[in-house]
């Protein structure tokens, strides 16, 4: 498959490096430097390519957004369009500073991003903190961190659904996308736990089941 990546940093760098050793194509895209952008592609594998957004969505079966929430307009406004194009959304609508939501409860990070980019076939999906995709294992001794994804094109959130497998955690269907609006704030509870509550970036939710 091939993975246009929209945004170099922890998260999209950590997903890219799990998903080139399953076999998929990578191209990243959008950085304010394009040769620390090449560097960071060569240190991951020859393979990987680098351009701009439009040719990261051009170039893409699926399209990763990994930018912080406020980059999330000029992003967008550079990939062009993404009519029928799956986007993996994993912005969480933070404040700047982590301290709190930028939106939330009565909308979601993921439902503005759908407004901008009405065309694509949006799924969200926040996986463990990059502590965690950079570490040996994503798993937790034998068990694995549940990651809740939530769109309304079945197909595109299937597709999703098989990339967060492969990094090692549990996808469980959160149903529509307007239930962003609650996986975006347990999200930030895990933000303010791994960082205010100094219990650091390895560690995950589970759903239990019984």
């Amino acid at each position: 498959m091939n993975i246009g990546i929209i945004g170099a940093g922890k998260m999209g760098t950590g997903l890219g490096k799990l998903w080139i050793k399953n076999g998929h194509n990578l191209m990243f895209s959008y950085s304010r430097d394009m040769e620390k952008l090449k560097s960071l592609a060569e240190s991951i594998d020859p393979s990987v390519r680098v351009g701009t957004p439009t040719e990261a969505v051009q170039f893409a079966d699926v399209v990763l957004l990994s930018v912080p929430w406020a980059a999330v307009p000029d992003a967008l406004k550079a990939a062009g369009s993404l009519d029928g194009k799956i986007l993996f959304s994993c912005v969480n609508a933070l404040t700047p500073d982590m301290s709190g939501m930028a939106v939330g409860t009565t909308t979601s990070g993921a439902e503005e991003i759908a407004k901008l980019v009405p065309g694509a076939r949006l799924v969200e999906a926040l996986p463990v903190f990059a502590e965690v995709l950079y570490s040996a294992s994503r798993k937790f001794g034998q068990q694995e961190a549940t990651v809740f994804y939530c769109g309304d094109d079945a197909q595109a959130k299937e597709i999703v659904a098989g990339l967060l497998r492969e990094i090692e955690v549990e996808p469980l269907d959160a149903g529509e996308l307007k239930n962003a609006r609650f996986i975006e704030p347990a999200m930030m509870l895990l933000v303010q736990l791994a960082y205010a509550q100094n219990m650091g970036g390895e560690i995950g939710l589970k759903l239990l089941r019984r």
